[in-house]
């Protein structure tokens, strides 16, 4: 996860939502892509209107625009030739200062928006005008509890209604034209440093919700609530709890072999708290699954292992939860390598086949192509410099660990990319016209090293690292 010490100001990514407009000559512009009325009218989104997004370009009704993600418009009337013509149409100020890193929603000429402290704002998307606000009156001691400041990435809107997770573990559902409140649940034991930042997704009439924690000692799980009632219908966790115990599924009988310790007393970790794609054809929900709890294995799980499902990207049934297959980044994962950042449904041809694939930027600095349909490792390179591993072995789907990069026990080791990765939550896209991936990569390196002083407290950072050994990363 990004790093604590961040302040404010450093992470605040604006105040203000702002539309653009094109003025001066339009002579040049493309011929535009025609706008179709809403398949759905009056807030009333279904599945039908998301796999279709395209026959309403206008509007943006998922996180990802659509179920697979790509986050690409075909919306042409802007291009290289008239982009520098575009002015302030509107600006609305969300009277805030901390972190935006916000998605909004477009539906039926509505913009949802959400500021810091999980307030909601409808706005007219064409003036700008506040047509309903929601604020949940969150505990805001549990911003005691954030990794990294008091974001949330947006809204998911089906039905009539809007939903909202929240930093102190709440799923909302609001009426998406009055801003009333509907139902109201608690998705995480208050008791532990548990918090939300993503945005939902609904997939087959259920809110899916991930949430965050891994650094303060959490462990990880996904859980899906009907739409309507709001009613727990599964939960998935992310890596195993107590041994004595029975596990709560098959995947967890899987994963509990590949740890050793007593890592269920740390949390273990895993927490899925951002990423997540629907493939409608195949029924499959895909989730991102985050970094262990400590980061130092050598704490968490002192006799080794891959530590299932640390990041990994997992596909499971969206109406029970079943696990259907894994595929893991960074096995034994020691340096905060998430594989929680966006994840993008495409199809490819690759050696004159065409394949569905899944594709990731995670943090650990490669760019993996799966088949989302096996989770086969059809291609991995690094997409910045990195030092921990020379090469993803193509026939194990493993990386080629540096040894000094395994650092826990051993001598420090100053390493690319850092605990901040070379992708972390920004989001990227795909242009299925070009068959181009554009990431906003970073360079960023960390000192990892043994906390000689480590130990456990509650509700509090408990990564196992020394920190003195950060570098410009933390500065």
């Amino acid at each position: 996860m990004p790093n604590p010490k961040r302040t404010s100001a450093a992470i605040s990514l604006g105040v203000l939502i702002f539309a653009l407009t094109a003025c001066g000559k339009k002579e040049e512009a493309a011929a535009p892509v025609v706008e179709r009325a809403p398949l759905v009218q009056a807030g009333g989104v279904t599945a039908e209107a998301i796999i279709n997004a395209d026959d309403n370009p206008g509007e943006w009704l998922s996180h990802g625009r659509t179920y697979s993600e790509q986050r690409y418009s075909p919306l042409n009337a802007l291009n290289t030739k008239n982009v520098g013509e575009l002015g302030l149409e509107w600006a609305f100020d969300l009277g805030v200062s901390r972190g935006i890193e916000v998605t909004p929603i477009v539906h039926d000429g509505v913009m949802f928006v959400t500021a810091s402290w999980n307030i909601v704002y409808a706005l007219n998307a064409k003036t700008g005008q506040e047509i309903w606000r929601y604020d949940p009156q969150v505990d805001r001691s549990r911003a005691s509890v954030m990794c990294c400041d008091i974001v949330n990435r947006g809204v998911a809107i089906w039905g009539d209604k809007v939903f909202t997770g929240t930093i102190d573990g709440r799923l909302i559902a609001i009426n998406a034209k009055t801003g009333k409140e509907i139902w109201d649940v608690s998705t995480i034991d208050l008791s532990k440093p548990y918090s939300i930042t993503g945005a939902p997704r609904v997939v087959k009439g259920k809110v899916i919700i991930g949430n965050g924690g891994a650094e303060l000692g959490v462990r990880g799980y996904i859980t899906a609530y009907d739409a309507e009632t709001g009613k727990p219908a599964w939960r998935f966790y992310t890596v195993p709890g107590d041994p004595s115990k029975t596990p709560e599924d098959a995947a967890m009988a899987l994963a509990l072999p590949t740890w050793d310790g007593e890592w269920w007393k740390l949390g273990g970790g895993g927490t899925a708290w951002d990423s997540m794609a629907y493939d409608p054809e195949l029924d499959l929900f895909y989730i991102g699954v985050g970094n262990g709890s400590p980061w130092n294995q050598n704490i968490r799980s002192p006799g080794g292992g891959d530590n299932l499902f640390l990041s990994s990207i997992v596909a499971l049934r969206p109406d029970t939860g079943e696990y259907v297959w894994h595929y893991q980044t960074t096995p034994g994962e020691t340096w905060d390598y998430t594989a929680t950042q966006h994840m993008i449904l495409a199809e490819l041809e690759i050696d004159g086949v065409e394949r569905k694939v899944v594709m990731q930027a995670p943090k650990n600095g490669f760019f993996y192509v799966i088949d989302r349909e096996t989770g086969e490792l059809l291609s991995a390179n690094n997409f910045v410099p990195v030092n921990w591993a020379t090469h993803i072995d193509m026939e194990t789907g493993r990386p080629v660990e540096v040894a000094e990069a395994r650092w826990p026990g051993k001598e420090p080791f100053f390493q690319f990319p850092g605990t901040l990765g070379a992708h972390n939550w920004h989001p990227m896209s795909y242009n299925p016209d070009t068959g181009l991936v554009y990431i906003p990569a970073q360079e960023t390196p960390f000192g990892y090293g043994d906390d000689p002083n480590y130990e456990e407290h509650a509700m509090a950072w408990n990564t196992g690292s020394d920190f003195r050994l950060a570098g410009p990363s933390i500065g």
